[in-house]
């Protein structure tokens, strides 16, 4: 897997010396024509931009991810996801980055009103959203594949692993693995007749981008579960669910955005559960054989 690497700089940036819309005009003579243009469209709208993917805020601007990045890189950035937390910092008050609606003196009982209330919320909006028609052709292609791969890093890891099981459990032939570098070489060693399954909230994980396009240069159909609906990974997928909510616009780590997918994916298990002519077998076969470790 290629590694992306950023200029080093002069001056490192220091987020507590001056606000970022400061910075970027200070520095617009540095910019490019293209990234001239990334910096016109931050500036109008600060806020907007931490409610964006990469994709999206390279769209609004004419120009393409990559001058987004460089864009991050001229001001001493990291990458795109530091330059969202960083205008969040500036402009979310540090308790509702962390708390959402919560206000500290919330007692358990508000505290867990409040964050049930958030969750609801999120699964209701993106059941309201989902592109229905893109989850059924996602389960055409599981259900007529040779095999499943499914690709993840961080906190959609855990995702991969409990559906790749659970398709197991239904007679699918399912995978993942947590090393990066055993789902990068997988993924190329697939052919046609496979699926490769990405999840990203971002959709713009460079290691979960690498494997998605090996993935698709062996031939393999590539599906996607992401929350943005422009983002690196929907422009490389063939096919692309888009499930998120507000709430995970600045909260990067946000348990919803998590929960939230974890409902497509049942809805998208249950889908094939009935779909396979073997399910019912298979799954009396699971029932059994996990009656040996329960008491």
């Amino acid at each position: 897997m290629t590694e992306t690497t950023i200029p080093a700089l002069a001056t490192s940036f220091n987020p507590g010396s001056i606000h970022t819309p400061e910075r970027i005009r200070a520095r617009l003579i540095d910019f490019s024509p293209a990234e001239r243009r990334v910096a016109d469209a931050v500036l109008r709208d600060p806020f907007g931009v931490i409610h964006l993917s990469v994709s999206e805020l390279a769209a609004s601007a004419d120009t393409s991810p990559a001058t987004v990045i460089r864009f991050c890189a001229t001001l001493g950035l990291r990458g795109f996801q530091e330059l969202k937390i960083t205008l969040a910092s500036e402009s979310i008050p540090s308790e509702r980055r962390v708390l959402g609606e919560i206000q500290p003196g919330d007692g358990v009982a508000e505290i867990t009103l409040k964050v049930m209330d958030t969750t609801a919320r999120a699964v209701g909006q993106a059941a309201q959203t989902l592109d229905l028609s893109v989850l059924e052709a996602i389960a055409e292609q599981i259900v007529g594949a040779r095999r499943v791969l499914f690709g993840a890093v961080g906190t959609s890891a855990p995702l991969a692993v409990d559906t790749a099981y659970r398709l197991t459990q239904i007679g699918i032939d399912a995978t993942f693995a947590l090393d990066v570098h055993t789902q990068h070489v997988s993924a190329r060693m697939l052919r046609i007749g496979d699926v490769f399954f990405a999840i990203s909230h971002t959709g713009s994980t460079f290691e979960t981008l690498a494997t998605t396009r090996a993935a698709k240069l062996s031939g393999a159909t590539t599906v996607a579960l992401t929350s943005f609906s422009h983002s690196p990974l929907t422009e490389v997928a063939d096919l692309s669910l888009v499930a998120g909510s507000a709430e995970t616009a600045y909260r990067v780590e946000s348990m919803s955005s998590r929960i939230v997918h974890f409902a497509v994916l049942d809805a998208l298990f249950v889908t094939l559960a009935l779909r396979s002519s073997t399910s019912s077998a298979h799954l009396a076969m699971t029932e059994d054989v996990l009656i040996e470790h329960r008491i």
